[in-house]
């Protein structure tokens, strides 16, 4: 696979000027929406979720980052890895491949947050990835788009956004920072602030998602395989980063943060990479994949909150559906017991080994006690 389209006449980046007039219009205007909106939407959320955020518990995920290594290996291993395949596989051309593997290598997003905190994930524990994996973009960036291009035939260097990567922390560092000193100082008052900052945080999120592709409908083209790999590309994270943390035994709860940490990447980096490196030329043909990439990571993310909140109201009135009788005894002890099911006590986690088979038959428990209400 070679990517150098500066010369050659066959090159789709270089097809017609019709198509070139719209690149510079939709660059525009898709950089201040995305740089302005963005920047508030992620300082308010980030504040938010920061209240969520227990002083103790991400001092102990700093102290043994067994989670935060699961996922960095996730985030620069599984992910630069399905981009690669999936450029080789679907025989991308050069132009568009560059763009899926540069999505591949970006750190995660702070979309992940605010679908953690609706899963009721390990908001300590995602917060923590986020922040660590944008720290170690500023090396693995770098090093996974060397060894996955060094054999392709490059016309531009690739520049790595380190002033973006700079911004990306600091407004995620200080939001959280005083989220966190909320939380520790008035308990109270930071739920209500979380529960407000997570609805407010998914409206902003949808609000620059139609933004964008209404903005940039005049870069959307035909190209049917782009968008089947822009679909299933944050599908493919989801479901490998769960299974990889599955398999190093993490919690149920740990689980579903890594596996929603892993599928949602950060669409901002990549769109900052790509305008730094390449031309108007070619960001025409490069441009729709973060975009559609952003779209479909959304629906993805709607979809998985969806079927865990569904999942979750049905475990709590199931007994309830099956003896009346007992519901008004049974309800508090449901609730407890639900709870204790769909979230583990990481902090015990935390001090003992890695959660393994009997510890997930441990946690199945409350379920039996459950039933015995018949």
């Amino acid at each position: 696979m070679r990517a150098n389209c500066s010369s050659s006449s066959a090159c789709p980046a270089n097809s017609s000027e019709e198509e070139l007039t719209v690149g510079p219009e939709t660059h525009g205007s898709l950089e201040l929406v995305f740089t302005v909106v963005s920047a508030v939407m992620m300082g308010l959320l980030m504040f938010s979720l920061g209240c969520s955020v227990d002083i103790r518990k991400l001092w102990l995920h700093i102290r043994r980052p067994w989670g935060i290594a699961v996922g960095l290996l996730c985030q620069f291993g599984l992910m630069p890895l399905t981009a690669y395949l999936l450029a080789i596989s679907f025989s991308l051309k050069p132009v568009h491949a560059i763009a899926v593997l540069i999505m591949g290598c970006c750190p995660g997003g702070t979309i992940s947050n605010i679908f953690t905190f609706w899963v009721d994930g390990d908001m300590d524990l995602s917060i923590s990835m986020t922040a660590c994996s944008t720290v170690a973009a500023l090396g693995m960036m770098p090093l996974c788009l060397y060894l996955y291009t060094w054999s392709w035939d490059l016309a531009q260097n690739l520049t790595i956004p380190y002033q973006n990567i700079g911004i990306t922390l600091v407004c995620l560092t200080i939001p959280v920072t005083f989220g966190i000193y909320v939380n520790y100082r008035w308990p109270k008052q930071s739920k209500i602030i979380l529960k407000v900052g997570a609805v407010v945080g998914g409206v902003l999120l949808l609000v620059v998602t139609v933004a964008g592709v209404v903005l940039a409908k005049g870069s959307w083209n035909s190209d049917t395989t782009l968008l089947t790999i822009s679909f299933i590309f944050p599908l493919i994270g989801h479901v490998t980063g769960f299974l990889l943390a599955l398999l190093t035994h993490q919690s149920w709860q740990r689980c579903r943060t890594i596996s929603l940490e892993t599928g949602a990447q950060n669409i901002q980096m990549c769109i900052t990479m790509l305008q730094l490196s390449f031309t108007a030329e070619h960001l025409v043909q490069m441009f729709n994949f973060p975009l559609a990439y952003g779209l479909f990571q959304l629906v993805d993310g709607v979809l998985i909150v969806a079927a865990y909140q569904i999942y979750k109201r049905r475990l709590k009135n199931r007994p309830r559906k099956r003896n009346p009788d007992c519901a008004e005894v049974c309800h508090d002890k449901n609730s407890r017991e639900t709870s204790a099911f769909l979230e583990v006590n990481e902090e015990a986690a935390g001090i003992s080994a890695p959660s393994g088979p009997a510890d997930h038959h441990r946690a199945l428990e409350p379920i039996s006690h459950i039933v015995s209400c018949e």
